[in-house]
């Protein structure tokens, strides 16, 4: 089989949360150049609205929608509207997130006493976790009656590293919330196989995004990542691209309830 055949996602229906920008972004990207039906979600409308114009200019078959995915009432309608618009709905990408702040190590070294576990807020426990877990359970909750009926489907949620290792420089609130999320997709996996429905996720490690304010694109803030990291940089959005395409194409057809970890090496260990 040629590559193209087994990578091919030309005329699959795609929703994309968090798609406006970074890793949702990049994916919008992939999925459009190669003939995707794309329906890119996002809150930020002054975002949203530039990136559509831009990949539909590209020739990509692209829709925006603006929902807060928090907010169950606004991401049933999108969800029905995807369907409405094109019959059935093939591949998730279930990439919204925030940070949940700085790590107990400060870049140089020192602690960090404002990020000691003692001193976070229950409030921003909250907030993490209502973006980063309960609207991943809401939008792959909503998206289910679809995909049964189709009796096929691809769920693909961004996940992280610290989903199952953690990291002195990231918030302990952050790495909670994506081990809950690399747990659901095991879960998940394991209940949705009897209907075709492959539930995976890309794993990447720190990632230079506008999360958490832009702060990895300061050279300074990547010190503490890059050194850990074999390859010797972060990742960037574009890192992802080829493992998007293979869990969204009929490459992955024997693939569910795994995390492709995107990380440099990261997780071997420092190599001094």
């Amino acid at each position: 089989m040629r590559a193209g055949d087994l990578f091919r996602v030309d005329g699959l229906v795609v929703a994309i949360t968090g798609a406006a920008s970074g890793i949702g972004l990049a994916y919008a990207e992939v999925m459009a150049a190669n003939g995707a039906f794309v329906t890119m979600i996002d809150i930020d409308r002054g975002a949203l609205e530039p990136a559509v114009e831009r990949l539909s200019n590209e020739g990509g078959r692209v829709f925006g929608a603006v929902a807060d995915v928090t907010t169950r009432d606004q991401m049933r309608a999108v969800f029905d509207g995807v369907v409405t618009r094109h019959g059935r709905l093939d591949v998730l990408f279930a990439n919204a997130g925030i940070s949940g702040g700085p790590g107990f190590l400060r870049a140089e070294g020192g602690r960090n006493p404002d990020a000691a576990f003692e001193n976070l807020r229950l409030a921003d426990l909250e907030r993490v976790m209502a973006v980063n877990v309960a609207s991943v359970f809401q939008s792959i909750q909503l998206v289910i009656p679809q995909m049964k009926r189709q009796s096929a489907g691809k769920i693909i949620v961004t996940s992280s590293v610290c989903s199952y290792r953690p990291d002195p420089h990231i918030g302990a609130i952050y790495l909670a919330s994506k081990g809950a999320v690399g747990q659901l997709v095991r879960q998940l996996a394991l209940e949705l196989a009897e209907y075709n429905i492959l539930v995976n996720a890309i794993a990447p490690s720190s990632v230079i995004t506008n999360i958490a304010g832009g702060r990895l694109k300061s050279s300074e803030a990547r010190v503490p990542f890059e050194r850990s990291c074999p390859l010797r940089r972060l990742a960037v959005p574009d890192d992802m691209k080829g493992a998007a395409l293979l869990l969204a194409s009929s490459a992955s057809s024997f693939i569910t309830g795994t995390q492709v970890v995107i990380d440099g090496g990261t997780t071997l260990g420092a190599i001094g």
